[in-house]
């Protein structure tokens, strides 16, 4: 084998490879025989099949199988033999590779960069903490009366927002009946929102027995693509108007929780409202963490795998306005506005990996299935698919592995980093550091 490196531009590299084709034959002749003594063909024993006739009916297959061996076989040695790294797949352009000849090919990669982190020791890092005080324990409290309330009828009521009411209704668009659009005994909350907007705003002031008609236009964006926008006409039927009994907030309420009294339940609440507000803190540390990283480390990235963050980034904006794709013209302004961004990205996570690396951080097995158990929680009724779908899935525990592993290495460089708590509230903990800075 003969390497021969062709080009280097910053963390690019590229090479001219070639195998020799006596080398190449050898091992083709090798699996022929091989072949030759397993292979059953009609008119002849088990081991006795003349090798030409092997070598003319399989001959071709294993000339490929050969090469494509050959080719990996001389990227990994070559890897190995010059100590790079790949940030991702090497790119391979074969220029030879016919029979009796040598093989010869490009490959042409990005590695990862060598760079020193800085002392984590010398990061000052301040951890914003937020006392639960009772009202919000109080408003939660009151959040879970709401869902627990209950309704009775009142004749003759004239229905007010937080009423519930009960209705029939069929829908028309363009003067047709359309599909889902009818129901009969539907409970509706005045002001929950649940129905398209304008539609509860018309039921106020309507009492049992009366008929309404509802004029609505179905948003833009509707899951329904063939109403999405269209004006429709309800004719509503108003059976019952209730009104809320507010639940009382005691032992008993508590008993609905699985618990003895109502201090147990207000314990259980400010716990949680702890663990969220624990949440929030390291969020909030991890992001200053991974700043101060940022302003410290200015090494070069393998545009390779910037571009993929560039594409998960495009990608994930599409989703979230609801478009299918972007346009081309959209996709280039994305890829230069959010170069910066995705650049930042691989930056910080090859930094951390490296950190992690260099201090032998490592995600075990079983926080792997933990992860996949949360993970199956998510979809009650096919908790056994998940979990044999993340079990046989190596990539899909990778990207469950990932994630862990960040949060591990960011508690390590937490331990070096010097941290100091302050005490806030809960308003300047949400507040987003950006407005902050902007104010």
């Amino acid at each position: 084998m003969n390497v021969t490196e062709t080009a280097v531009d910053g963390l690019k590299r590229e090479f001219l490879i070639s195998i020799g084709a006596a080398d190449i034959d050898a091992e083709v002749q090798n699996r022929l025989k091989d072949l030759s003594t397993k292979i059953r063909m009609p008119g002849f024993r088990p081991g006795k099949v003349p090798l030409s006739l092997v070598s003319k009916t399989h001959g071709d297959a294993v000339f490929g199988e050969v090469l494509q061996q050959k080719v990996n076989d001389s990227i990994q040695s070559t890897l190995t033999e010059k100590n790079l790294r790949p940030a991702v797949e090497p790119k391979v352009e074969v220029t030879k590779a016919g029979k009796g000849e040598d093989l010869e090919y490009k490959l042409a990669l990005e590695v990862l960069p060598d760079f020193e982190p800085a002392d984590i020791k010398d990061v000052t890092l301040e951890k914003l903490v937020a006392p639960v005080d009772d009202q919000e324990v109080e408003t939660m409290l009151k959040g879970f009366a709401d869902q627990r309330k209950d309704f009775e009828v009142v004749e003759g009521k004239v229905a007010e927002t937080g009423d519930s009411l009960t209705i029939n209704f069929v829908g028309r668009v363009d003067g047709e009946v359309f599909e889902g659009g009818s129901a009969e005994a539907v409970p509706l909350e005045i002001g929950s929102g649940r129905f398209i907007p304008g539609f509860e705003d018309q039921l106020l002031g309507a009492k049992a027995g009366d008929a309404v008609t509802v004029n609505v236009t179905f948003p833009a964006d509707y899951g329904a693509k063939e109403l999405a926008g269209k004006d429709a006409v309800f004719d509503v039927e108003v059976k019952e108007v209730k009104v809320a009994k507010e639940a009382a907030i005691d032992d008993e309420f508590a008993k609905g929780f699985g618990l003895e009294s109502l201090e147990d339940l207000k314990k259980a609440m400010r716990e949680q409202i702890e663990r969220q507000h624990g949440q929030l803190s390291r969020q909030r540390l991890k992001r200053d963490l991974l700043d101060a990283l940022a302003s410290r480390h200015d090494f070069p990235v393998p545009q390779g795998l910037v571009d993929i963050e560039i594409e998960q980034i495009v990608r994930q904006l599409g989703e979230g306005e609801g478009e299918e794709a972007p346009s081309d013209e959209k996709k280039a302004e994305m890829t230069i506005e959010y170069r910066p961004i995705a650049e930042r990205r691989v930056r910080l996570g090859l930094l951390l990996a490296e950190v992690g690396r260099r201090n032998k951080v490592e995600v075990k097995q079983q926080e792997i299935e933990r992860a996949i158990m949360e993970e199956a929680r998510r979809y009650p009724g096919q908790e056994r698919e998940v979990v044999e779908f993340f079990r046989k899935n190596q990539n899909a525990q990778a990207q469950l592995r990932a994630p862990i592993y960040e949060d591990k290495v960011v508690d390590f460089m937490l331990e070096l980093a010097q941290v100091t708590e302050r005490g806030v509230s809960l308003e300047e903990l949400q507040r987003d550091p950006d407005e902050s800075a902007a104010a």
